[in-house]
């Protein structure tokens, strides 16, 4: 196992002492956050993808969890629905740059506490989890309202671009459209 999967003690006093499962792809984000939550006294195992998470989760017994929603390979809501039939008792936070409401939904329905948007640091993370509990039983019954197709097109060329690393021309080449017709749809604002 990689260094940056391994499981890190923190060298703080701290009597927290809870394992935290922090899964993202992307390691500077993913290293950032676990600094910040080692200096707040938790033990720390960090994984950057579906797989090295779970093979974590079979070593461990983590008490949180924090998801990222888009990965290579599985996606975090698989990994949600796996942690939480490994670890029941683990509280998990699906964290998403690209997250709709019906997204947030369904990593609840599988098992998340709670759903935060990315930018987010490990007060963000930790308040989300606390007041996550709460907020789960207020979650309707009924299925969100369908997005209008412009919304959908327009969250779809934003995670493209994302998963380009903001390259236009991969990203126009990945959706089969012309690079400047592509710049014309970023420079107008979300649809409602």
């Amino acid at each position: 196992m990689s260094e940056q999967t391994a499981t890190e003690l923190s060298g703080s006093t701290d009597v927290t002492h809870q394992t935290l499962l922090l899964v993202d792809d992307s390691l500077p984000f993913r290293e950032r956050l676990a600094r910040a939550f080692r200096d707040r006294g938790f033990h720390v195992c960090t994984a950057g993808n579906y797989d090295e998470a779970m093979s974590l989760a079979s070593e461990i017994v983590p008490d949180m969890a924090v998801v990222d929603l888009r990965m290579p390979g599985p996606s975090g809501l698989n990994l949600v629905r796996d942690l939480k039939s490994l670890h029941p008792e683990a509280r998990i936070l699906v964290l998403s740059g690209f997250g709709s409401i019906a997204t947030a939904i369904d990593a609840v329905r599988l098992g998340a506490t709670n759903f935060l948007p990315k930018p987010a640091d490990a007060d963000d993370i930790l308040a989300a989890l606390e007041r996550g509990e709460a907020e789960v039983s207020e979650l309707p019954e009924t299925e969100p309202e369908t997005p209008s197709l412009a919304r959908a097109e327009w969250e779809h060329i934003h995670r493209v671009l994302a998963d380009c690393g903001g390259n236009i021309s991969e990203c126009a080449r990945r959706l089969g459209i012309h690079r400047r017709s592509l710049q014309r749809k970023l420079q107008k604002r979300a649809p409602e």
